[in-house]
């Protein structure tokens, strides 16, 4: 039987936070992957999440495009950090 390979590093700290960060993901399949190739992860409360998937639905979007608008309104492009 072969041997699996070790995955060791799959959760280790980058020994250069800045470089990590700025560094491309790899490329998201899907139909928008163009669009969208960082995915973000957030821990919240089953409550909470009902209510953003609820919140969605009456919008008549989805729980993603309606998180990308509401991130994109809060941290445009433009923004400046204050002095």
């Amino acid at each position: 039987m072969a041997e699996r390979p070790s995955r060791r590093g799959f959760a280790a700290r980058p020994a250069d936070p800045e470089s990590w960060i700025k560094a491309p993901d790899a490329p998201a399949r899907g139909a928008d992957s163009a669009l969208n190739t960082a995915r973000l992860t957030i821990d919240v409360t089953p409550d909470m999440r009902g209510r953003i998937k609820i919140a969605a639905f009456r919008r008549g979007m989805t729980v993603a495009d309606m998180l990308r608008d509401l991130l994109a309104r809060e941290f445009p492009d433009d923004a400046r950090e204050p002095s």
